[in-house]
C-alpha cells in the first residue's frame, strides 16, 4: 500500500464515521438479546427503537414503517418476492395483478430477482432510459396497465449517479393502481428525501453507503401497504423479518443517519464543487473522453467517465499503483468481464463502456486529492494509450 492512498470508491462502501465507531464501541458490551425481558435485553431493545425513530424521522416516515434487514439487497428481494406470495390474502390485496415494471439500469439484486420472478410466472417489463440514464416516462405510460402490481425504479444510479423524477413516477404508478418501490440505497443521506411528499410505498436503505456498518439495511413500508415476509419464524420486526436483530449494526445505522442529518447539506455542496473541478480537469488534460450520466440531475460525488483507447480494468489497476482507489462500475458486478449493463442501456457502445471508470467521492476527500487524481489520470491514460494497438489519437 502506498504511503498516500486516496479512496474514491464511496458508492461501493464508505469508511465508518468516527461517531459511528464510538457508538459501536459503547454498545459492544451489551450482548443482550433484544427479545429478552431482563435489563440487558430491554436496553438492547430500547437502542434499536431509538435508531428506528432516528431513521424514520430522517426520511419523513413513522417508526413502525421501518423494517431492519441484513442489507439493501435483502430489502429489495423482500419487496419483489412479496409478489410471489401464494397467500390468498396477499393475492386479494394485490387484486390478482401479476406483472411488474422495472428499469434496465437497476442494481443486480433487482435484475436477478426480476428474472427469478419471470421464471415463476410473473410478467416482467423493463423500462427504457435515455442517454443520460433518465427513465423514459412515455414508455412507462405505455407499460402501465391493470395487470401491473408493482413498479420498481431506483432513485439514484450507483454507476452513473443519475437521479430519477421519483415524484412524477410515483404519481403515474398510483394513478394506474399499482404500488411503487424505489431502491434509494445510493440516494438516502446524500440528497433530501421525504417518503410522504414523494408518495412512496416501499423504499430501500443501507447503512454502509452513508458511513455506517456493513450487514445492515432497512425497508420502509408505508402503513396499509401489503407486505409478505421473505424470512419467517419469529416475532422480530413485528413479524415482518424473523431473526435476532443485529443490535450493533442497527445502532451504528442510527448513528450514521444522525450524522447525515448534521453533515449532509454541507457535504453535498463540497462534493459537487470537487466533482466540477474533477470533470473540468479531466476534460482539459485528457482528449477523447465521454462523461456518462445526467450532467446536472445526479449525485454530487459521482463521476463516471469513459476513455477511448483504454480499458477500465487497466485504468483501475494503474490508478491503484498510483495510490488511488476507483471502480469500473457496481461493486456487486466487479467479478464480471462484461461491459456495464447500465452504460449499454444508455446507448454507449461496448468499447467505450469497457473503457469506463466510476469515481465516487466522500466526506474525507480533499481538494488536494482531486488535483492529484487529475494528474495521475493523465499519466495513466497516456501510458495505456501508448501501449494500445487500436487507439489512433
Amino acid at each position: 500500500m502506498p504511503e498516500r492512498y486516496i479512496y474514491l470508491d464511496h458508492n461501493a462502501t464508505t469508511p465508518l464515521h468516527p461517531e459511528v465507531k464510538k457508538a459501536l464501541l459503547e454498545m459492544m458490551d451489551n450482548y443482550g438479546n433484544p427479545s429478552s425481558l431482563h435489563q440487558m435485553g430491554r436496553l438492547a431493545h430500547h437502542k434499536i427503537e431509538e435508531a428506528r425513530a432516528t431513521i424514520a424521522r430522517f426520511i419523513g416516515a413513522e417508526p413502525d414503517e421501518i423494517i431492519f434487514m441484513g442489507s439493501g439487497s435483502e430489502a429489495n428481494n423482500s419487496v419483489l418476492n412479496s409478489l410471489a406470495c401464494s397467500s390468498q390474502v396477499c393475492r386479494m390485496e394485490r387484486k390478482l395483478r401479476d406483472a411488474i415494471i422495472t428499469t434496465t439500469i437497476e442494481h443486480p439484486c433487482i435484475i436477478e430477482s426480476s428474472k427469478c420472478l419471470h421464471e415463476r410466472g410473473t410478467k416482467v417489463h423493463y423500462l427504457r432510459v435515455d442517454e443520460t440514464g433518465k427513465v423514459d416516462l412515455n414508455h412507462l405510460k405505455e407499460l402501465l396497465n391493470p395487470n401491473v402490481a408493482l413498479v420498481s425504479v431506483m432513485y439514484a444510479n450507483n454507476e452513473i449517479g443519475t437521479l430519477q423524477d421519483i415524484k412524477t413516477i410515483s404519481t403515474m404508478v398510483h394513478a394506474a393502481g399499482a404500488f411503487f418501490h424505489t431502491d434509494a440505497v445510493q440516494a438516502v443521506g446524500k440528497i433530501p428525501i421525504n417518503v410522504k411528499e414523494l408518495d412512496i410505498d416501499f423504499m430501500t436503505l443501507s447503512a454502509h453507503k452513508i458511513y455506517g456498518p456493513k450487514g445492515i439495511g432497512a425497508l420502509y413500508v408505508k402503513r396499509g401497504t401489503p407486505f409478505c415476509p421473505m424470512i419467517r419464524g419469529g416475532h422480530q420486526e413485528r413479524g415482518r423479518r424473523a431473526g435476532t436483530e443485529n443490535t450493533l449494526g442497527i445502532v451504528g445505522f442510527g448513528k450514521a443517519v444522525e450524522m447525515r442529518a448534521i453533515e449532509m447539506e454541507a457535504e453535498y455542496q463540497r462534493l459537487l464543487h470537487f466533482k466540477n473541478i474533477l470533470k473540468t480537469g479531466i476534460a482539459q488534460q485528457i482528449p477523447d473522453v465521454k462523461f456518462n450520466g445526467h450532467p446536472t440531475d445526479a449525485l454530487p460525488g459521482t463521476l463516471n467517465v469513459s476513455f477511448a483507447g483504454a480499458e477500465g480494468e487497466s485504468i483501475l489497476l494503474y490508478l491503484d499503483l498510483e495510490g488511488i482507489g476507483v471502480s469500473t462500475g457496481s461493486a456487486c458486478a466487479s467479478g464480471s468481464l462484461d461491459p456495464s449493463h447500465v452504460l449499454l442501456a444508455t446507448g454507449l457502445g461496448a468499447e467505450l463502456a469497457h473503457g469506463s471508470i466510476r469515481i465516487s467521492m466522500g466526506r474525507e476527500n480533499t481538494l488536494e486529492d482531486i488535483e492529484y487524481t487529475i494528474a495521475a489520470l493523465e499519466r495513466v491514460i497516456k501510458k495505456i494509450r501508448k501501449m494500445s494497438t487500436v487507439y489512433k489519437g
